[in-house]
């Protein structure tokens, strides 16, 4: 290390995070496994440059995947059993398709084909629905919003157990504003009363199909519709899935299976370490405020090297 490297924290994680950062299993999964073999990833927190972590997977048991179109990791999941790691996927799939609101994925078909060979792989319990953002946009109010979740719903609800959707976060990330103004995309934030017709819509919506319905990091109390705060990175999800799992269930039980302070105060996930980097997702979705350039995520996603370190 040379001496003006910052000094370098180890850290040991039981749950690893892959990733609320940037899409790894559609753009990354290489690298991920490259990392995974080396036995640890490097991380850097991006508001503190000096802080510099390497993340050691010498007592990972679970790893929660996010991802928009986790086709690159199908390839890997052997390899991922063969190790005796657990894993989820919150698989997130919406219908913008129309207004070309995440112009860098495949046909909204495709990846609707690829949640049912995931289901069919992993099972209902561990692939996990999320319609998220919801927003609005001109033509596109709370009715086709509620219209195309039906249409989804339909679809996707017999191959998984729980749908997790959340409210489009816009006014309090200025680059996404500016992004929306510069392209001409009248995309905006649902109101308050606007909010509680689209839980409403999914709640009733839900009642043909029986799943677990959470929010994402919304404060707004919904439970009366039978809706739950989320828990993405859930404890309870793991203990369930997988009791047999000593180590596990030992962290569980532990002080150190607490709230994440690192997520917003409407978070309710377990602890866990992210390991992605921001600004590195090319799916180039208009309302996405992990990357204030779509433009320069797409190159160094194509600059990209699977045996570097980092992303």
């Amino acid at each position: 290390m040379a001496a003006t490297d910052p000094p370098v924290n180890v850290v040991e994680p039981v749950v690893l995070s892959a990733s609320r950062a940037t899409d790894i299993p559609a753009c990354y999964a290489d690298w991920f496994m490259n990392r995974l073999r080396a036995g640890f990833f490097p991380w850097v927190n991006p508001f503190r440059l000096s802080q510099v972590q390497r993340v050691s997977t010498a007592r990972v048991r679970v790893i929660v995947f996010w991802s928009k179109h986790p086709a690159a990791l199908l390839p890997h999941l052997r390899e991922l059993d063969r190790r005796g790691l657990h894993y989820v996927v919150q698989y997130t799939l919406n219908d913008w398709e129309a207004e070309g609101l995440e112009p860098g994925l495949p046909p909204l078909a495709e990846r609707i084909r690829l949640f049912r060979r995931l289901a069919k792989r992993l099972g209902p319990e561990r692939l996990i629905w999320r319609l998220d953002p919801l927003l609005l946009a001109d033509g596109l109010g709370v009715p086709e919003v509620l219209e195309r979740a039906q249409r989804l719903a339909a679809t996707l609800a017999p191959l998984t157990r729980r749908l997790v959707f959340s409210f489009a976060d816009i006014e309090r990330y200025p680059a996404v504003r500016r992004r929306l103004a510069r392209l001409g995309i009248g995309a905006r934030e649902p109101s308050a009363q606007e909010q509680l017709d689209l839980a409403c819509g999914i709640a009733e919506i839900n009642r043909a199909f029986g799943l677990e319905l959470m929010t994402c990091a919304e404060s707004v109390d919904l439970s009366e519709m039978g809706i739950a705060r989320g828990r993405c990175v859930d404890g309870d999800l793991m203990a369930r899935l997988w009791p047999g799992d000593e180590e596990l269930m030992a962290f569980l039980a532990s002080p150190q299976a607490r709230k994440d302070r690192g997520q917003r105060r409407a978070c309710g996930c377990l602890r866990s370490k992210d390991i992605g980097r921001y600004g590195t997702c090319p799916h180039g979705c208009v309302y996405c405020y992990a990357t204030a350039s779509p433009a320069a995520a797409r190159r160094r996603a194509m600059a990209h090297r699977p045996g570097g370190e980092r992303i």
